[in-house]
């Protein structure tokens, strides 16, 4: 029986133009909770960015940073973070890429280094509420969740691979592919961030849906007692998948919930 329902957001809850149908959610919304059935956003962004699109739904939960936080509005309940010295080691390495840019996640704000390019912060602030620049790394006072990082697009497997070799025993690895890559504490990722509130809530794996497009959506699809790919789904995510729905640009999340949860 499923207790809890966990959706990724771009490319799966979202259209394209970052919308989603709030009236069918809604009535979807009052139901689920009438069934005691917890929903939650399981995303690779920034709390503060994925709450603004709930701010009428304030028993969402949020599996946020791919899994390193996980929190309510008012609390957070599991936190995963860097040590200074990894911290160092992974920054050092990355300043030596001349075409990756970064930015770095922290728990209260991401901090864009000023060195990059003004097109790349405008379109951090698009997936980060709260960033701020900073001229040295030593600025940051804050725990370090995730690295974020920006490539050529053609070269997104290049740059996974590279920094697997290079950084894999520091962190792990993770693209959602289009010149996006992050790095995340090892054996930190969604799958593991719901398992920690799966012990808070007292509910399993087994009795979760999750639904995911790329591939940092692998693991949770992968444990979930019933894991949906979206139509427009990474070909490895269709593969690993229980069941498959219509893509993010249909609402494909909303109508499964409909057709198979209520």
């Amino acid at each position: 029986m499923i207790k809890l329902i966990a959706v990724d957001m771009d490319g799966t809850f979202l259209r394209d133009d970052k919308s989603y149908d709030k009236e069918k959610f809604t009535r979807i919304y009052q139901k689920l909770e009438k069934k005691d059935i917890t929903f939650t956003i399981a995303s690779g962004n920034q709390y503060y960015q994925i709450a603004t699109f709930f701010k009428d739904f304030p028993n969402v939960i949020y599996v946020a940073e791919n899994g390193a936080l996980v929190r309510t509005k008012e609390k957070i309940l599991a936190l995963h973070a860097f040590s200074k010295e990894t911290v160092k080691k992974i920054e050092d390495f990355l300043l030596k890429q001349s075409e990756l840019q970064f930015l770095i996640s922290g728990a209260e704000s991401a901090y864009f280094p000023v060195q990059f390019t003004d097109n790349y912060y405008e379109i951090s602030t698009k997936y980060y509420y709260r960033l701020k620049k900073i001229h040295e790394f030593n600025e940051i006072d804050d725990k370090v969740l995730k690295f974020s990082i920006s490539c050529p697009d053609k070269k997104t497997n290049y740059y996974v691979d590279l920094l697997k070799k290079n950084l894999g025993r520091y962190c792990n690895v993770t693209s959602s592919g289009h010149g996006e890559i992050d790095l995340i504490l090892p054996e930190i990722h969604k799958a593991h961030g719901l398992a920690e509130l799966g012990q808070v809530l007292e509910i399993s794996l087994s009795d979760m849906t999750a639904f995911g497009d790329g591939r940092n959506d692998l693991e949770m699809i992968k444990e979930v007692g019933d894991g949906v790919a979206m139509s427009n789904a990474d070909p490895a995510v269709l593969k690993v998948a229980d069941h498959t729905t219509t893509s993010n640009n249909e609402q494909g999340v909303l109508t499964y919930i409909e057709n198979n949860i209520l």
